[in-house]
């Protein structure tokens, strides 16, 4: 759910995202193990929502996931 109609905005993926790219670029170049791993220290989250996160990340153009090793845009 993008934009969910309840009140739990920590359940959308525009926040988890959030989560998820400040992570990136705190490393740069990262595994995506390595970034579910420290994804799961911050927040409980699903590998399924991890998943959606880094769609929309690479959707609107804000990570390159290559051969398993996430990276910003530049």
């Amino acid at each position: 759910m993008l934009l969910p109609d309840n009140i739990h905005p920590e359940d959308c993926i525009y926040y988890n995202g959030s989560i998820v790219l400040e992570i990136v670029q705190q490393n740069k170049h990262i595994s995506l193990a390595d970034l579910f791993a420290k994804v799961r220290e911050k927040k409980t989250l699903s590998y399924s929502m991890f998943l959606l996160c880094l769609d929309w990340l690479f959707l609107i153009n804000a990570v390159l996931v290559n051969e398993g090793i996430v990276s910003l845009c530049s």
